[in-house]
């Protein structure tokens, strides 16, 4: 359990503390093969603009706390802030039980970004798309004098955050539209050749990225996985940026997903799913969205309701793990905060965050 901190003077603490780290310019952003454009830089030079409040990056694994953290930041940070969502399935309408997107009432308790827009029938939304979308919330943000709190999630998108996209050589036309004639499984056979890691990751029906794939390996020489491996070995930060990480033990974490995954059940995941099949079905990326495909396998007959809860209790488990492995490259970014949730409430860990943050001012 944390210690209480006195409110008046934490308050005189974080406001002093916080209104010396507004970044009133930042430099070129870091990026390996795309560098950002820099509208803040633009933004910063004019007579009349806000202080560019700095993003507060808040990770942690899934069923962390990030959203309950993430408003309370909202509400509690001098000069306020607003939440920018950087989960690859957050963004989908009509998911909001299976990715735990905030709920009604999480949303009328702070603005939030990037929730809920992109059609999940859609074929492609890539890391490139979110990351347009995020500049373009966090511009807007700070032109409210208010802090971007973006809060995640999925490994790529905060790598491009931080960093720029990895996007490797230009595109083929005309091998393109030679392998647009391949069967996707002839594809995947082929690629399990030259690039077994991304034959591995890639969905044996995923013809866009099979296609990708291949084409990077032809242009290059070298498979795919190996350049990505390149890219994200060492994380780096970014100047207008602060990173807090949550870290829950092992089985305090595991508990907690699985007793979120009985509330999404009981909460109408199976309707929802249902919803979406008649509304048109899920494309190939919102299918693989942990939860929907063990849905929609009960759906067909093949689980019970029980044996899909499982297997989503599995899979989430599974998925946390990743994520813990990713996130302590994070903490190697200077400055990063490590934050333990556990036995404390909400509150006291934002006013706490809010405290380590000003110490870095």
């Amino acid at each position: 359990m944390f210690h209480q901190v006195d409110a008046n003077a934490a308050t005189l603490r974080t406001r002093a503390g916080f209104d010396g780290i507004d970044v009133q310019s930042v430099g070129s952003l870091p990026s390996q093969r795309v560098i950002h454009d820099s509208p803040e830089n633009l933004q910063a030079s004019l007579p009349d603009a806000p202080p560019l409040r700095p993003i507060i990056l808040l990770l942690g694994p899934t069923g962390s706390g990030k959203t309950a953290l993430s408003i309370e930041l909202a509400n509690t940070l001098p000069h306020g802030g607003e939440c920018v969502l950087a989960d690859s399935m957050q963004v989908y309408r009509g998911m909001s039980i299976g990715t735990a997107q905030p709920t009604q009432s999480e949303l009328d308790s702070a603005p939030h970004h990037l929730c809920g827009f992109v059609d999940p029938r859609s074929a492609e939304f890539t890391v490139r798309s979110w990351l347009d979308a995020a500049e373009t919330a966090i511009r807007d943000i700070r032109s409210r004098g208010r802090h971007p709190i973006v809060v995640g999630g999925t490994n790529l998108y905060i790598r491009a955050l931080l960093e720029g996209v990895f996007e490797g050589p230009g595109r083929n036309d005309a091998l393109r539209a030679e392998l647009e004639q391949v069967d996707a499984a002839e594809l995947h056979d082929r690629l399990a050749v030259i690039d077994p890691e991304s034959a591995q990751r890639i969905h044996p029906n995923d013809h866009r990225r099979l296609v990708r794939a291949i084409e990077v390996h032809e242009a290059t020489g070298i498979p795919l996985s190996t350049q990505q491996q390149e890219w994200s070995d060492t994380v780096r930060g970014r100047p207008d940026t602060r990173v807090l990480i949550l870290d829950w033990p092992v089985e305090a974490l595991n508990r907690r997903i699985n007793a979120r995954v009985k509330t999404m059940i009981d909460s109408g995941l199976r309707e929802e799913v249902q919803q979406l099949q008649a509304e048109g079905g899920l494309g190939l990326q919102a299918q693989e969205a942990v939860g929907y495909r063990e849905i929609l396998y009960h759906l067909e007959g093949r689980y019970s309701l029980a044996e899909a809860t499982e297997q989503i209790k599995i899979r989430t488990r599974r998925y946390g793990k990743q994520q813990r492995t990713w996130l302590r490259r994070f903490l190697a970014v200077p400055g990063a905060i490590r934050l333990e949730p556990e036995g404390t409430t909400v509150e006291d860990l934002a006013q706490k965050a809010i405290l380590k943050l000003a110490d870095q001012a």
